[in-house]
């Protein structure tokens, strides 16, 4: 069964590790906030300019002035700052963000990665993408394995206009989690009564599948 929204950034929080600041974009990346484990301490990065997002508001604890890079209402934690976009992004171009997390429409494997447009479709700009993918050494793509009308997400080569070349390494989609490995993607979990078949099925890339795939648990 595939992975709801909930269940993709609670995986994608596992990747967290104490001490580091991370930048959660736009979409289902956003939701990892509600899921930092126990124990250890993150700094959540907005690039619109806050370190220290706390989890999504209450209905008593919304403030209407406080969002994210995606206009959501969010919570500042103890210890948060605020500061100017320019600042903000001084903080990701200069490589002091340690893990970036990111939606995206396709992603190939030379670890090529598409998340801003669609030709034909109203766009407002690339934002804030091309930074993040440009700035950050860590990067975990997170996305349906596949588009509404079962087309395939991990291709062998993006058709859609690239936000940044080479840049994607891991990639947790509804159905696996997977790393791009010398130009293929390599499957290490499968989401919960997801078989190999099915993941083979929706890969339009090339597809590793090692002995050693696992069951992801929750």
């Amino acid at each position: 069964m595939a992975l709801s929204r909930e269940q993709m950034a609670q995986r994608v929080a596992r990747e967290l590790q104490d001490g580091f600041y991370v930048n959660l974009g736009i979409g289902i990346p956003t939701l990892v906030a509600n899921y930092v484990p126990d124990g250890i301490d993150v700094m959540l990065q907005s690039e619109n300019g806050l370190l220290g997002m706390g989890p999504f508001p209450t209905e008593d604890t919304i403030d209407a002035d406080m969002i994210n890079a995606g206009k959501q209402t969010v919570t500042a934690r103890k210890g948060a700052s605020i500061f100017s976009s320019a600042e903000s992004f001084a903080m990701i171009r200069g490589g002091h963000v340690d893990l970036t997390v990111l939606g995206a429409f396709e992603v190939d494997v030379e670890g090529n990665i598409a998340s801003w447009m669609i030709p034909g479709k109203l766009v407002k700009g690339m934002g804030g993408a091309m930074d993040l993918v440009a700035g950050a050494e860590n990067i975990i793509v997170t996305m349906t394995h596949a588009s509404k009308d079962g087309e395939s997400k991990l291709l062998s080569r993006c058709s859609l206009p690239l936000t940044g070349a080479g840049c994607i390494k891991k990639v947790l989609t509804d159905l696996a989690y997977l790393e791009i490995e010398n130009g293929a993607f390599v499957l290490r979990e499968t989401a919960p009564g997801v078989t190999v078949d099915e993941i083979i099925a929706k890969t339009a890339g090339k597809l590793i599948v090692p002995d050693d795939v696992v069951e992801m648990t929750f």
